[in-house]
């Protein structure tokens, strides 16, 4: 990809945290007028995996996924470096951060404000968003710092293997347990639903309008639908507060004490991942999305593993759905940052990776 200066956003995307605002404003207030609406909504399941909710992020990630070109997937051995940094981040540090931050903040520092049994529960939702790296929403965020879509395929497919392997073992040592349940059925529904049938999708979109020779219709397609993947982020948002509103008007000093190390984590990693991408030469559009990819979470999965777990009406259910209340606006301020700070990249020579 050669340099250049980022995008021009349109309407959508220049005001999307204005948006995510209103969307998240309009699930809670729909969520404690029509109860009755979310509850039927959340019986749409199968294997914990809200059908609706899987919708709205196909339709948000479909139009991303139209610009994968498979041909050049075999490229990314050129650039290890990125998927080097995703993975170190994702399972070497992240899970233990995370632990360690819901551990100083719930044992020591918030002690005297939550009782101890709460507390543990806290602690294991948020160990359950640390060690569940994002699946779907960081093509969204690659889409908006321009980064790699083929390469952000992979790094996340990648995590997907992984996380099929490494998921239980690793919640199960840091929560301390040794026959902890995880809902197989969910995380592998969740990889088919947010990650191959958009994908194929996307291959054949791509395959009709015969992306091989005719790259302007392509890119002309895309600029037509790209605002239906910012329609999917908000419906999406707007779904899951509704479906959480009670919880969320119930206990917000809870929700504020669980949202301080969250952010602590959000930022660390990102700082961690985005400078390392930085002092080791990495393309701006391979440094982007590994950080990010680092920073955000599979919500999705970590809140059904707590309810599975822990219950609906749990602690650790709790600390799931604050992850996704941070993550959101979290992310647009460092997809902001990371674009404000692409020049920095583009100015510099690179070592042995090139875009």
């Amino acid at each position: 990809m050669a340099d250049e200066d980022a995008p021009a956003m349109g309407m959508f995307e220049r005001y999307l945290s204005v948006w995510v605002g209103l969307c998240i404003a309009v699930g809670v207030g729909s969520g404690v007028v029509m109860p009755g609406l979310f509850e039927s909504i959340a019986a749409i399941e199968y294997a914990s995996v809200n059908l609706l909710v899987a919708v709205f992020i196909w339709v948000m990630i479909y139009p991303m996924m139209v610009n994968v070109d498979f041909s050049s997937i075999k490229d990314v051995r050129q650039k290890p470096k990125g998927l080097c940094i995703t993975l170190v981040v994702n399972w070497l540090i992240k899970p233990f951060t995370m632990a360690a931050l819901g551990i100083l903040f719930f044992e020591y520092i918030f002690a005297g404000l939550v009782d101890p049994q709460t507390a543990k529960e806290y602690i294991a939702g948020m160990i359950l968003l640390g060690v569940a790296p994002c699946t779907a929403m960081v093509f969204v965020w690659s889409q908006l710092v321009k980064g790699d879509a083929n390469y952000t395929l992979v790094q996340v497919s990648i995590n997907d293997l992984i996380m099929i392997f490494a998921f239980a073992p690793l919640a199960a040592f840091l929560l301390g347990v040794t026959d902890i349940v995880v809902p197989w059925e969910t995380l592998l529904l969740s990889v088919i639903l947010y990650v191959v049938i958009p994908l194929v999708a996307g291959y054949l979109t791509r395959k009709k309008l015969d992306g091989e020779k005719n790259y302007d219709r392509i890119a002309n397609f895309t600029a037509k639908v790209k605002p239906i993947s910012v329609m999917g982020l908000l419906a999406t948002i707007i779904l899951l507060f509704g479906l959480q509103a009670p919880v969320i008007i119930d206990k917000p000093l809870v929700i504020v004490l669980i949202s301080i190390p969250l952010l602590i984590q959000s930022y660390g990693i990102f700082a961690i991942a985005f400078g390392w991408a930085f002092l080791w030469r990495v393309p701006f559009s391979t440094a982007a999305p590994a950080a990010l990819i680092g920073t955000s979470n599979f919500f999705e999965l970590a809140v059904a593993v707590a309810i599975s777990l822990f219950g609906l009406n749990s602690g650790a259910a709790l600390a799931t759905v604050v992850g996704v209340l941070v993550e959101v606006p979290v992310m647009l301020s460092l997809v902001g940052f990371a674009n404000k700070t692409r020049v920095h990249f583009n100015s510099r020579e690179y070592s042995n990776e090139v875009e």
